[in-house]
């Protein structure tokens, strides 16, 4: 049977908690019983939403935190003494142009968020993580980390990066007490994920999901990070692909048009 989880081990961080998939695993994490502290750059929106689970009778703290700088992260982790869970959520795709005329600057952008953002809380967490003794590291990928698109070259190369780094932590730390757990989801509807892509271009943004039934929710993402998460401490969920029912990869999507 597995021990039941110390108090520590109830501290969940989830980055990029300020919208989408972030603020849906914040709100599944709270109502499983964890304490969450919801960090994302906009704080506003973390300050909302950790009123709104506090309202509720959960426990939130809001924490403003930019996840490529450093020194930040670094002060942020030092406020604790263990956690029990980090999600590396934050990070995002921008532009959609082929390689021969992609913007190097939302590459350069794409990279720290997404990946050197993963690294930053991960490295100034994990000893956190471990202290714990019962930690779960989760990093948010895509379906993008397993399998290439045409215009998509620099969000692929940044989500390839990001599963590299799961699943070379996990060889690197087998035998402490903390489980790397990496969840990829395809085709997610969200507020804000196509709208960035495309600088606020409703109508670009809008035609990603022309046509597809039913894409996957914020929401779906987040139960089964939850779920993931909640899984036996001797259970490890090493990758965990979501895709609508609508899409068999990348590139082949079902649109009733």
């Amino acid at each position: 049977m597995a021990s039941a989880p110390s108090a520590a081990s109830r501290i969940a961080v989830v980055t990029g908690a300020s919208s989408g998939i972030g603020a849906a695993t914040a709100r599944r994490l709270a109502a499983a019983g964890y304490r969450v502290v919801l960090t994302a750059r906009r704080a506003d929106r973390v300050e909302a939403l950790a009123k709104e689970l506090t309202e509720a009778g959960h426990s939130a703290t809001a924490y403003p935190l930019d996840v490529t700088d450093r020194a930040a992260v670094d002060e942020f982790a030092g406020a604790f003494r263990t956690i029990g869970v980090l999600v590396n959520n934050a990070g995002g795709a921008l532009g959609a142009d082929p390689v021969a005329t992609a913007d190097p600057e939302q590459w350069r952008t794409m990279y720290e968020t997404n990946v050197l953002g993963t690294l930053n809380l991960t490295q100034a967490l994990l000893p956190k993580l471990e202290a714990s003794g019962d930690g779960t590291v989760v990093v948010v990928s895509s379906t993008a980390a397993l399998s290439t698109y045409e215009g998509g070259a620099g969000y692929v190369a940044a989500k390839h990066a990001e599963h590299v780094l799961a699943e070379t932590l996990r060889l690197e730390i087998v035998g402490k007490p903390v489980r790397v757990v990496e969840i990829a989801p395809g085709m997610v509807r969200t507020e804000e994920f196509a709208l960035t892509r495309f600088a606020g271009d409703t109508e670009k943004a809008a035609k990603v999901y022309e046509g597809v039934a039913a894409p996957l929710t914020a929401e779906d993402v987040a139960e089964s990070i939850t779920w993931a998460v909640t899984r036996p401490a001797h259970v490890n969920i090493d990758l965990l692909v979501l895709r609508p029912r609508a899409q068999a990869s990348n590139t082949k999507i079902h649109r009733e048009l």
